[in-house]
Parts: C-alpha cells; sequence; structure tokens
C-alpha cells in the first residue's frame, strides 16, 4: 500500500502543514471538517504538495526531514515544482 507526505496550505493564514497518510483525499477531509486539532483554525486547507512512497517507513523519514527545513528553501522549491505546469 502506498504512503504519501503531503503539505497542505490554509487559505485563512497562509501557513502551511506537513503530514503523512496513507489515503490524502480521505485525510484532506478531515483536516477541513476541523477533526485535526493542529489545522482546526486553519481552513479551509488546500493541497499544494504530495510524494507518494511504497512504504510506511521512508514517508515518515520523508515527513520529520521536510519538518526540520522550516519551510525553507528546499521546501519552497519542492512545491513551485510540484505546482509548475507540465510542458
Amino acid at each position: 500500500m502506498p504512503h504519501f507526505v503531503y503539505i497542505l496550505k490554509s487559505s485563512k493564514d497562509g501557513r502551511r502543514y506537513v503530514g503523512s497518510t496513507s489515503n490524502v483525499k480521505k485525510r484532506i477531509e478531515e483536516h477541513n471538517s476541523g477533526k485535526n486539532i493542529s489545522t482546526r483554525y486553519r481552513i479551509p486547507l488546500i493541497l499544494i504538495f504530495q510524494k507518494e512512497f511504497r512504504d510506511g517507513q521512508s514517508d515518515l523519514r520523508y515527513e520529520k526531514w521536510l519538518k526540520k527545513q522550516k519551510g525553507g528553501i528546499t521546501v519552497r522549491k519542492l512545491i513551485e515544482d510540484f505546482n509548475a505546469p507540465i510542458a
């Protein structure tokens, strides 16, 4: 079963949230329904990045690494590349 690391952006305050899951669509719905304490007051949230992994260990390592970046240049570049139009 694939696992994903994702980044959501709050339409309310522009802040980002990094998480991991095996079902991105369901997880975003949970965030936007207020079921997550960390994002409850920042809804609506939109998906701005996701990356697929083959196992649950790799996604957790990547999620931890992303969170250590504190939204710096590396994270901004990932988001830009993910959202870039395909030529």
